[in-house]
């Protein structure tokens, strides 16, 4: 996907009703050693991090369990739409263990490092109405008969973003990810690298032709 010109958005879906993704399956846990269970866990974490560094917009619909891992996929991703009834929560206290695939620290930059602690220390579960309300997720619709009501907003939005200039939105979500990591300062200077690598490109170009001329744009990516 990240090498593939033609794909502008991308949107994580589970096959499973009901379920987003339940975390990892902790009785194969159990029957791994320490070390095996450092690598597996390291293996997850390389995953969430190529998952984050997708140059396209990623959209997690949360239809129904996103529990430990789970959420921690989600929250590699840009952005996440769930069902009112989806539960998500990084639970791995409430197994003797912490989040280890991304939770600890992209949970506190999504909403705030109070909510983060009070939701990694409690392992509490929360529902898609809830995680709205903190900032979790970006919307929140009601659950309908055939269980994908998120998937289907997430498509909404996808939608949405489809017709903007793919360079400018890969741009555009290079300068916020780099830019959050650092002081404002230094952002603000890879806002202009990030500016300086669209200026050149033919759709800035037919972006500024297609308002002159009162149309639509048609971008390329180019």
């Amino acid at each position: 996907l990240r090498f593939d010109e033609q794909v502008r958005v991308v949107v994580f879906k589970s096959e499973v009703k009901g379920v987003f993704c339940a975390g990892a399956d902790l009785k194969e846990r159990a029957k791994m050693d320490d070390a095996e269970v450092g690598e597996f866990v390291r293996r997850l974490r390389n995953l969430m991090d190529e998952i984050a560094a997708l140059p396209v917009p990623t959209i997690a619909a949360i239809d129904g369990y996103a529990l430990g891992g789970g959420l921690e996929l989600a929250l590699a991703c840009d952005l996440r739409v769930a069902a009112s009834s989806a539960k998500m929560g990084l639970i791995e206290t409430t197994r003797g263990l912490l989040p280890g695939a991304g939770g600890t620290q992209r949970l506190p930059r999504c909403v705030g490092i109070g909510l983060a602690k009070e939701l990694i220390f409690t392992g509490r579960q929360i529902d898609g109405e809830q995680a709205f309300s903190m900032g979790l997720v970006n919307h929140s619709v009601p659950q309908n008969s055939e269980g994908d009501a998120a998937y289907q907003r997430a498509l909404t939005l996808a939608e949405e973003i489809l017709p903007q200039a793919p360079f400018a939105v890969k741009m555009g979500k290079l300068a916020i990810n780099k830019g959050m990591e650092v002081d404002i300062a230094s952002g603000m200077a890879i806002e202009g690298m990030c500016y300086a690598q669209n200026i050149p490109t033919k759709d800035r170009q037919e972006g500024m032709a297609a308002f002159r001329e009162k149309r639509p744009p048609r971008f390329t990516g180019k």
